[in-house]
């Protein structure tokens, strides 16, 4: 399950055995499940190997192009979603570094595409620590090279389902100080998470043990914008890959910053409104991207 473009493997057991690697310059590590060559499905459109390839990105196979290609004939704007949801991450990266966080746990990371969330923060302060968690296997393998070699960043191989296993995980709990703020990103995974699995329950178990003060970091995919044909035809692509799609309504997207106070202005809004570094322009695509995104402080 991967944000930033999400995508779901099969969920990883606490119990399987971890392996840890630590550099002689820094805290630097991956902290995964052990895994086969058997266990990473090629055979199937890959979430978080589409939103590779609607970045431009070259991290993807046939059949992601394939079943990428199609959700760009229903929804042209896909890509300038996915670039916009990037600005997003980047830009809440620094607001949330800004307030003094020094301390953040990406869920979902996804196939690393530069700059990642700890090159952004260490932009403003080298010392920001981050735990990246994703449930990929292929993730894990990009990790070593592109996400932790260069100190103070760990990664986990484990699943938002499981928000405890997350919390107990070495990769957390040797790199964060829960007794301090951290702001917890969950950049485009939500809407990978079912409602019967409840998603709004898996929220509050990750921000329950969070000391006020810190921040959540969230974007969502949601039906408010487009056809409801389309999108239809949309979530079909989805479910023929190995993560289905659920998108929500702008109420239920609030719904996960349950005691926390969002950022106002801007407060939930299309990800081109979040707090922009220049004016956005009249686009009539810019005004109906399909996602919610905000960042909210814990009261």
């Amino acid at each position: 399950m991967s944000a930033h473009g999400g995508a779901d493997t099969a969920p990883v057991s606490r119990d399987e055995k971890t392996e840890h690697a630590v550099s002689d310059e820094g805290r630097t590590g991956v902290h995964s499940a052990g895994f086969t060559a058997e266990q990473i499905d090629t055979g199937r459109p890959h979430p978080a190997r589409m939103y590779d390839y609607y970045l431009g990105g070259q991290d993807n196979y046939e059949v992601d192009r394939a079943a990428a290609e199609r959700v760009i004939e229903l929804l042209p704007d896909i890509r300038t979603a996915a670039r916009e949801n990037r600005g997003f991450l980047r830009r809440a990266t620094r607001a949330v570094v800004g307030r003094g966080i020094r301390q953040i746990i990406d869920i979902g990371t996804g196939i690393p595409t530069s700059p990642n969330t700890h090159e952004v923060a260490r932009a403003t302060d080298p010392d920001v620590r981050v735990a990246y968690v994703d449930n990929d296997p292929i993730v894990s393998t990009y990790a070593g090279a592109k996400l932790i070699n260069d100190g103070n960043a760990e990664f986990a191989l484990a699943d938002l389902r499981d928000p405890a296993s997350i919390l107990a995980h070495p990769a957390v709990t040797e790199l964060i100080d829960l007794g301090r703020p951290v702001a917890l990103m969950l950049v485009a995974i939500l809407h990978f998470i079912d409602d019967a699995d409840d998603p709004a329950g898996i929220v509050a178990a990750l921000t329950e043990p969070l000391p006020p003060g810190s921040c959540l970091v969230l974007s969502h995919g949601t039906s408010d914008f487009h056809d409801p044909g389309r999108l239809r035809a949309v979530s079909d692509v989805y479910r023929e890959a190995t993560a289905a799609l659920t998108l929500r309504p702008r109420a239920r997207v609030l719904e996960f910053f349950d005691g926390f106070d969002l950022i106002d202005p801007p407060g939930l809004v299309q990800p081109p409104f979040w707090q922009p570094e220049r004016p956005v322009p009249e686009d009539p695509v810019l005004h109906g991207l399909g996602f919610y995104c905000g960042v909210g402080v814990k009261r």
